[in-house]
Parts: C-alpha cells; sequence; structure tokens
C-alpha cells in the first residue's frame, strides 16, 4: 500500500491529482489518501479527510512508500518507522501556501537516504515506481536472507573446527 497525506489545514489537490494519476496506471497497488480538506473526488484513491495518531501510525507501518507534502509531522513519522517517503512541498507561486517554507523544509530532507524530493506530477509517478522497485529487491533480499539451520550448523562446524596450531596463524598469507 502507498500511504498519501496532505496534513489536515490546506487542500493540496496537484499532489492527489498525481497521485491518481500514477494510481490509475497501477491498479495493482492500493492508495491510501488522507485528503484534508478538499472537494474534489479522485478515482483511484481510498480518500479519508483526517486520521487519529493511533490510526496514522498503523498505516504509516503497513505503507510501503509515503507520499507527502513537507509537513514536519508526517516526515518525522516516516523516518521513525524507516519508511521511504516521496516530498511534493507545497509552493507558494501556485497559491498552495502563504509562503515557501515547505520547499526549504523538503531541500534538507532532501539530504536523508529515505527522502527524495520531487516538484511535478512526472517526478512524481517516476519517484514512487522506483521507491516500490527498490522496496521490493529490499523484501527479495530479506525473504532469501533466512538460513536454514543445516546451513548455519556447518558453518559453525567449519570456524570452530580449527586446532590451537591454528589460532596463531595469519590466514591472509
Amino acid at each position: 500500500m502507498i500511504l498519501a497525506t496532505v496534513g489536515t489545514q490546506l487542500p493540496f489537490d496537484r499532489l492527489l491529482l498525481a497521485l491518481d494519476t500514477w494510481a490509475s496506471l497501477n491498479p495493482s497497488m492500493p492508495v491510501l489518501a488522507q485528503t484534508g480538506r478538499t472537494l474534489n473526488r479522485y478515482a483511484h484513491l481510498t480518500q479519508i479527510e483526517q486520521m487519529d495518531q493511533d490510526r496514522f501510525a498503523e498505516c504509516v507501518m503497513q505503507a510501503r512508500v509515503i507520499v507527502a507534502h513537507a509537513g514536519m509531522g508526517t516526515i518525522l513519522t516516516a523516518l521513525e518507522f524507516g519508511k521511504p517517503l516521496i516530498l511534493m512541498p507545497r509552493r507558494a507561486d501556485l497559491g498552495e501556501h502563504r509562503n515557501d517554507h515547505q520547499r526549504d523544509t523538503a531541500a534538507e530532507m532532501a539530504r536523508l537516504s529515505n527522502v527524495t524530493v520531487v516538484e511535478d506530477s512526472a517526478s512524481l509517478c517516476a519517484a514512487i515506481s522506483g521507491a516500490l522497485a527498490r522496496t521490493e529487491r529490499s523484501m527479495a533480499v530479506i525473504d532469501r536472507g533466512t538460513a536454514s539451520s543445516s546451513l548455519l550448523d556447518a558453518v559453525r562446524g567449519f570456524i570452530w573446527s580449527g586446532t590451537k596450531a591454528d589460532q596463531g596463524r595469519d590466514w591472509r598469507q
């Protein structure tokens, strides 16, 4: 699941429209969007206006990727749970906010390895697809990362089979 959040104070239809576009092209991936106060309805998003902190934390835990405005609450929660985070900051020049503090915040957060900052719909769509591909690879490594008990026993046996005479030997030779 992808979790999107735009906060509760202002609508952010540019982000939601871009996300709905991505979701229309990727119908197998559910998208839950906390939409705040918007009058628009998006055909490919499951919309919820607001959610309490417990529900939000539960959704963050379930999400593979989080898409958000550059609100600090969302940023801190995504970082706490170690989730990939895609930020699309609101822009003052588009009338989405009174100033560009979200762009400033996003620029600072872009230094973090799990944060991607985008400015437009095409970049958002590409970032979502890229983040999902990276999480898919990570999940595959984790799935293959469990060794059988017989393999672990064989490795332990090999490691502990050295003799006392071997203990002082430099094995790099």
